[in-house]
């Protein structure tokens, strides 16, 4: 008997992404030939690997840097994120501050707003053809819980130096893209839309022409000081940067450091103008929303609506999507998302739906990391905002690898202690019981409701 296919279902799901299938995918590099040496192995071709070629070919042409990469490059999250290019802070500031001090989290914070430019810039000079479109972000909040973190997110951010940012009252909101409910909007500038398989292809063929080898196909197994074993044989490297990100949790010895969260996004076919009409958007601004598990929403060049959130969040024991395919629960939702706040597309045909994973520290903090003694340096923890957050950590690291005392090696993401993660089944229970308080939540919210018991106890489970 064939099963019943909803008539709005995705025609493709899975394929890494859409991003990919929409550029097409590079002709596979070589693996590793076999037993290598280097002065610099980066294992990881996504953005954070990649960025740390750069930096580092550009500041030591004569270093031997090779990568290597699992599957291809930009397979994880970098070829398959939601094209938001923001400079964010995503984190908790007093969590720095804890081993810190306000002025060198004010530093990171104006640190990651540069981050914007500089890869803007680098992608002209380079003419990496990753269609950005400078915008602004928008986050909507549709009823008064919502409002109320609006307010609590602008005087913080403001408070850390963020003073560009705006509140937008419904009508001003309006004016821009049409969206139910809508009370406020927090408008955050100097921002962009991306085609993140574009820029992640690109940057791989620069790092190439500056004269790194990027070996594909070819699995790292363990690593130790001066050594990388791989499936492909072993590589000798005086310095060794880690940059799995999503995928950290795979190597022997890292199970708990970062935990592997899911994340997802549908798009639709390209809608009619009469549509756009309706909602508006000629802005194409990045579009998110003050829910508890909120979305991320971008207008692609070509007419499409993509839309993102985090699903089911988290499977046992860090197992990992088969080649970016969803599961149809997490599918339903976005759809959802879909219909909520555009209902004038509410009947587009989705074309493509798919996932990938992201890593998240056990105190929720993007991090750096450089042993001198090992020579071993990793980056991760961006906990959704990666584009931007990679280009950041692929500096800093290649100026810890190269000895040098910058202001960028004196950030305060730098070397922070490691808080590891609880065994399954702890956090496997922790994770979904926090989301399913959040998601429950959100549900009361839109009936009116202040649920704060519901939310404080997901944070209290997140921030323990």
């Amino acid at each position: 008997m064939t099963p019943h296919i909803p008539a709005l279902w995705p025609k493709t799901t899975g394929e890494t992404s859409f991003w990919f299938t929409q550029t097409g995918r590079p002709m596979p590099r070589p693996a590793l030939p076999g037993p290598t040496q280097a002065d610099v192995c980066i294992i990881g071709a996504g953005f954070t690997g990649l960025w740390a070629a750069y930096y580092l070919s550009r500041a030591a042409p004569d270093l031997r840097v090779i990568m290597v990469e699992a599957e291809h490059a930009g397979f994880g999250a970098s070829g398959r994120n939601g094209g938001w290019l923001t400079g964010g802070f995503a984190w908790t500031h007093d969590r720095y501050l804890n081993t810190s001090t306000e002025q060198a989290v004010r530093a990171l914070v104006r640190a990651m707003s540069g981050t914007v430019d500089e890869i803007i810039g680098i992608a002209a000079s380079a003419g990496i053809p990753a269609n950005i479109r400078r915008t602004d972000e928008l986050l909507v909040a549709t009823n008064p819980a919502q409002h109320a973190r609006l307010l609590d997110e602008h005087r913080s951010r403001t408070h850390w130096g963020e003073t560009d940012i705006q509140i937008i009252d419904a009508a001003d909101l309006a004016q821009r893209v049409a969206i139910p409910n809508a009370r406020a909007g927090l408008k955050i500038p100097n921002v962009a839309r991306i085609q993140p398989a574009e820029l992640v292809t690109g940057l791989a063929r620069l790092v190439e022409r500056m004269g790194v080898p990027i070996f594909e196909n070819t699995r790292v197994t363990t690593l130790h000081s001066g050594r990388v074993e791989t499936t492909r044989g072993p590589i000798t490297a005086r310095t060794i940067l880690r940059t799995t990100e999503g995928f950290t949790s795979q190597l022997a010895g890292h199970a708990r450091d970062l935990l592997p969260l899911n994340s997802a996004q549908i798009v639709t076919a390209p809608l009619p103008e009469s549509v756009w009409d309706k909602i508006g958007w000629q802005g194409y601004e990045m579009l998110g929303d003050f829910a508890n598990a909120y979305c991320y929403c971008q207008r692609t060049d070509d007419g499409r609506i993509a839309v993102g959130g985090r699903g089911i969040p988290y499977r046992f024991n860090n197992r990992l999507d088969q080649n970016g395919t969803p599961d149809d629960e997490t599918i339903r939702r976005l759809i959802a998302i879909l219909k909520q706040h555009f209902p004038a597309a509410a009947n587009a045909p989705i074309d493509h739906a798919w996932c990938g994973t992201l890593g998240v520290p056990r105190d929720w903090c993007a991090r750096v990391d450089f042993d001198p003694v090992t020579r071993i340096g990793s980056a991760g923890g961006y906990v959704g905002v990666g584009v931007s957050t990679a280009n950041l950590a692929g500096r800093t690291l290649a100026d810890l690898a190269l000895n040098r005392q910058t202001a960028l090696t004196a950030l305060p993401w730098v070397n922070r202690p490691l808080r590891k993660w609880e065994p399954e089944p702890l956090r496997w229970l922790g994770l979904r019981g926090m989301y399913k308080l959040l998601n429950a939540a959100d549900r009361a919210e839109a009936q009116g409701a202040n649920p704060s018991a519901l939310a404080t106890l997901a944070n209290r489970i997140k921030n323990s």
